[in-house]
């Protein structure tokens, strides 16, 4: 099982970026998946996510009006749509995936993990 996360960048704050996550091993549908971040000394944080078995979508209230959660099933993949960003929003981003419909926000409960990618919001 792999996921790959991408689309991380240098952006102004005011700026917008979409981030990917692409499964191999395993099919999205049938877990719930999760996008996180965690900046330089600080814990990781759940931001957005959703299962596609409920189609119910989460958001942290960090991310609540400003960013989008989204999947392709046919592609595998989901999205984390982010605009109007600001430079706390700085962080390595994760996509995470746990299989079922559990809606969680802890990290503890995630069987899978992407590799994170880094976005850096300049003020």
């Amino acid at each position: 099982v792999q996921l790959q996360a991408y689309g991380g960048g240098l952006v102004q704050a005011g700026g917008s970026l979409r981030l990917s996550c692409a499964a191999s091993g395993l099919t999205f549908s049938n877990y719930f998946v999760g996008w996180f971040r965690q900046a330089p000394g600080k814990e990781r944080e759940f931001v957005a996510g959703a299962s596609r078995i409920g189609a119910t979508t989460y958001y942290a209230d960090s991310a609540k009006g400003r960013f989008t959660f989204s999947s392709d099933n046919a592609k595998n993949t989901v999205y984390l749509q982010m605009n109007s960003l600001k430079p706390e929003d700085t962080a390595l981003y994760y996509c995470a995936a746990r299989e079922g419909a559990y809606t969680t926000y802890s990290v503890l409960d995630y069987d899978y993990w992407g590799q994170g990618t880094q976005v850096t919001v300049s003020s």
